[in-house]
């Protein structure tokens, strides 16, 4: 694990506060480089599957394990107890249209139950804090309302989301991907990363109509071999520089931003953060330093990239086409 990031935070005094919604599990291991100087705070009501970690892992940690809710005043909410815990949600599962995909068991509701919830705001002000700068969420279908109830002071500043929304109805009621994704780029962020996951296509009736003319078939192994079709996504934003200049932001901010650009791999943006930070707030040696980190990440890929194409034109390859390949390279 890099130590840079997390020395940069010590030096300058800033301590990034990182939200968690859905947190049963390991935090997301990108906040690795940023952990020790970073406030984290987890919720997560359903406990299941709930880990038990990261008290040494950053600067503080809180775990809460009551349902957030975008509802204010309300201090219990209907919660829907899957199956399988990370399919646990305040929504109640669709399952008329997962029935359409062999993952729908996931989705069967053991349990109903009334939970103590809270909204963000409120968690916030329990815990003495104003500010949020990455807001992660993997609701089961508010994602996008949740980030919607945090007051606008708050959300506001909010520098990079990370949101989990469907791409099918497998909730009532759900925010989709098509929805957070329009009101996130009209409000100011960028996509920086996109990673669509998926489910079998299949009614299980229609394998067990399989099976059942082939003892043969094992259902696991059967589904495996069939492509999966795009379910859900999982998507990062990032604040635009537009947005900070038109809303004053700050150093910490444009430092912030750049250290989230640098561990997420968007060198281009990070240099674009760099560059902009020195027309507004002036050359010093946060400045040198945010443009000559990526650079120096560019080249270093630069670097083993024409190693291992020297590497290539060494290896057997005919003489022919290695003289191709010089040329398509120069």
């Amino acid at each position: 694990m890099k130590t840079i990031f997390n020395d940069l935070l010590k030096n300058v005094g800033i301590h990034p506060v990182l939200i968690d919604v859905g947190a049963s599990g390991q935090p997301p291991s990108i906040w690795d480089e940023i952990s020790q100087q970073s406030i984290y705070i987890g919720f997560d009501p359903d406990q299941r599957e709930f880990s038990e970690v990261r008290g040494e892992k950053f600067y503080k940690s809180f775990l809460i394990d009551k349902a957030l809710t975008d509802i204010k005043d309300k201090s219990q909410i209907p919660f829907y107890l899957t199956k399988y815990p990370y399919c646990s949600s305040t929504l109640k599962p669709n399952l008329g249209s997962l029935s359409n995909y062999l993952f729908v068991d996931l989705f069967a509701v053991e349990r109903e139950a009334t939970l103590p919830s809270i909204t963000l705001d409120d968690a916030l002000q329990l815990l003495s804090l104003s500010k949020i700068q990455w807001f992660k969420t993997d609701s089961q279908g508010t994602d996008l309302r949740l980030f919607k109830s945090i007051g606008d002071g708050i959300r506001s500043h909010i520098l990079a989301v990370d949101i989990e929304p469907g791409l099918i109805d497998a909730y009532f009621d759900e925010d989709l991907f098509i929805d957070a994704h329009r009101y996130l780029t009209k409000n100011g962020f960028w996509l920086s990363n996109l990673a669509v996951k998926g489910a079998v296509r299949m009614r299980n009736t229609t394998l067990a109509e399989i099976t059942r003319i082939d003892k043969k078939i094992d259902k696991s192994q059967f589904s495996q071999l069939i492509r999966k079709s795009p379910a859900w996504c999982e998507a990062r934003y990032f604040r635009t520089l537009e947005y900070l200049t038109q809303n004053d932001f700050g150093k910490d901010d444009y430092l912030l931003l750049w250290i989230f650009a640098m561990i997420d791999n968007q060198l281009g943006f990070a240099l674009d953060i760099a560059v902009e930070y020195e027309k507004k707030l002036g050359k010093d040696d946060l400045s040198s330093l945010m443009k000559n980190e990526p650079l120096s990440s560019i080249m270093q890929d630069s670097g083993k990239l024409s190693k291992k194409i020297s590497l290539l034109l060494k290896s057997a390859i005919p003489p022919k086409f290695r003289q191709l390949l010089r040329k398509v390279i120069n």
